[in-house]
């Protein structure tokens, strides 16, 4: 081995213990060694920016934009809605969220499916009271299934097939061909999960509840006249059972229904009066056929789809105190709509616009983003606070969208157009059809992703061009004896514990030359390690670092890291072994 291969393996092995064992990031860590690399003359320039180029990871920056719009309609949580209902037991819960999940990751990135629905899940947990610690690994995982069965089921699949449209003269990889092994992994990942979850999922109680928020709103809402819920009774339309939020009142013609039963029929104009917890309201906006009862939301010179809910604590230094919302003109001075107060836990009876401000009067308001910048330095209020997904959805362009995407899937899937340039049709389309904006698409997009991504493809190109991808390949090689079958397995295993230990786009940029060189070493097909190191990328239970929607509902369900261990274990051999026998049936050697 070449002192310029030992040098870049130094540099890989140091860049790997930086990411196990510190908290810094990885996109920090990868630019940091491919810093390195390029001052010491391994990589040239151009290489050690070959990957911001590659056309994986720009495929992967436009389906941040396109699944944003999907998002931003609502159409995710129309989807999940409907098909959720009301489960008969954790085990039809479970199927009941996984089987969907893994449908829906198949065509979305699955990071944002599975931020959309951890609080969805908490939620249905809490209406029905299951465990939400026996819901959210299964919810992590059926995700990471599903994102084996297409190829822009993780950013992973992508990430792989730009290497092998850069490295090889092979065919790109089709839309569903992974599918041939994605999908019975899926179907046998799922039944596993349900058939062993009673003794292997945790009953966890997550260490922060949100029933713990001091700040009770009271909120109106108004049925929209021409929307989905008029003529459904409060259970039906979904509002009986909203956490953190109680239907108290409904105000209809002027005749007050109180105690109000879950068979009542909402009528066209009806006032629901609501109180709870700022989650809820959250949860209360985003409903499609209800919008806030106070006529001010109308005046302001925004589109509703742009605002976003803010939490703002009134001081005592605001020349509004002493004065009711509406005779101070509280809109106009703030480009700003009150649509909830709270105030030390008593509810407030009057109409919004009859309520006078008191210092300490802690105010949930529909406002632009640049209200929160303007106000944060201002003595008008004691704290300003954005709250997070907070913007109202496009309700009425949730099919479009959905139709935009089904589009983009059907043109790549026949093959009719190459997936970037689908991609790109399809993240220009919601953002001309007013499904996106143009400021909501470049937030969408994870910078830190897509610098990770194309720092590991320097790293790749470096083990490639020092021989040290070679050299490590020869040994794996001859540590099986030279069998195809065992150096497969070899490579599952070696690309399982990397996507265990760094990220999984890192992963499979450093070991697909290995793989390359394994393949020619045997005078094999590549296809099958290919295959290889995509499946065993995405399949990674073990460990809540492992994959980014592990991390995710880490916290979310209190879990401890032995949890994941438990479960995570015993799936990622099935799905290894499943893998390995099932690859070389459909790319032979």
């Amino acid at each position: 081995m070449s002192l310029a291969a030992i040098f870049t393996l130094a540099v890989v092995l140091l860049m790997l213990g930086l990411l196990v064992l510190t908290s810094i990031g990885p996109d920090t860590v990868l630019m940091g060694g491919l810093t390195v690399l390029l001052v010491s003359g391994v990589l040239s320039p151009s290489e050690a920016l070959s990957g911001l180029s590659n056309e994986g990871m720009v495929t992967v920056a436009v389906l941040y934009v396109v699944v944003a719009g999907v998002r931003a309609t609502g159409g995710t949580d129309l989807i999940m809605h409907r098909v959720l209902g009301r489960p008969r037991g954790p085990i039809d819960a479970q199927l009941r969220i996984m089987a969907p999940v893994a449908a829906l990751s198949a065509f979305l990135n699955n990071t944002p499916v599975v931020a959309i629905m951890i609080p969805t899940v908490i939620d249905w947990a809490r209406r029905f009271s299951l465990h939400a610690s026996r819901l959210l690994i299964p919810l992590s995982y059926a995700s990471i299934l599903g994102g084996t069965c297409t190829l822009i089921g993780t950013s992973t699949n992508l990430i792989v097939d730009g290497l092998v449209r850069s490295h090889t003269q092979l065919e790109p990889l089709g839309f569903f061909d992974i599918a041939w092994v994605g999908l019975p992994c899926t179907v046998v990942g799922i039944t596993f999960v349900v058939l062993t979850g009673r003794w292997l999922l945790p009953e966890r109680v997550p260490p922060i509840d949100c029933w713990e928020n001091p700040r009770e709103y009271t909120i109106e809402m108004m049925v929209e006249p021409d929307g989905p819920l008029v003529n459904k009774t409060v259970e039906d339309a979904g509002l009986r059972h909203i956490p953190a939020l109680f239907l108290a009142d409904i105000e209809r013609a002027g005749h007050l229904l109180a105690a109000v039963s879950p068979q009542e029929p909402l009528e066209a104009n009806d006032r629901l009066i609501f109180t709870g917890l700022v989650d809820g309201v959250v949860d209360l906006q985003k409903i499609r056929g209800l919008k806030p009862a106070t006529k001010e939301i109308v005046k302001l010179d925004s589109p509703r789809s742009d605002r976003v809910l803010v939490e703002a604590v009134v001081s005592h230094r605001c020349s509004l105190v002493g004065r009711s919302i509406r005779s101070g003109g509280f809109r106009s001075r703030y480009n700003a709509v009150v649509i909830a107060v709270a105030r030390h836990g008593a509810r407030l009876r009057q109409n919004m616009g009859d309520i006078v401000l008191r210092p300490g009067d802690t105010l949930l308001l529909e406002a632009q983003p640049s209200f929160v910048e303007q106000q944060r330095n201002e003595f008008d209020f004691f704290l300003v606070s954005p709250i997070k997904d907070s913007g109202p959805p496009r309700h009425e362009k949730a099919f479009l969208a959905l139709g935009i995407l089904g589009s983009m899937v059907l043109v790549a899937s026949t093959r009719w157009l190459p997936l970037l340039e689908a991609a790109m049709l399809a993240a220009g389309a919601m953002i001309m059809t007013g499904c996106l904006s143009g400021t909501q698409a470049r937030r969408s997009v994870d910078w830190q992703v897509l610098l990770t991504i194309a720092a590991s493809f320097g790293f790749g190109q470096a083990l490639l061009n020092t021989g040290a991808a070679g050299s490590i390949a020869h040994t794996l090689i001859n540590i099986v004896g030279g069998s195809p079958w065992g150096t497969l397995a070899v490579m599952y295993l070696l690309t399982s514990v990397f996507t265990s230990l760094i990220t999984n786009n890192a992963a499979v940029v450093l070991l697909f030359p290995i793989a390359l060189s394994a393949a020619n070493d045997l005078q094999v097909n590549l296809l099958p390690f290919v295959m290889t190191i995509m499946v065993a990328a995405s399949a990674s239970f073990a460990t809540p670092i492992g994959y980014q929607t592990n991390l995710m509902v880490y916290t979310a369900g209190g879990y401890k890291f032995t949890d994941f261990v438990r479960m995570g274990l015993p799936l990622n051999i099935v799905i290894g072994i499943m893998s390995v026998l099932l690859i070389p049936v459909f790319w032979s050697f």
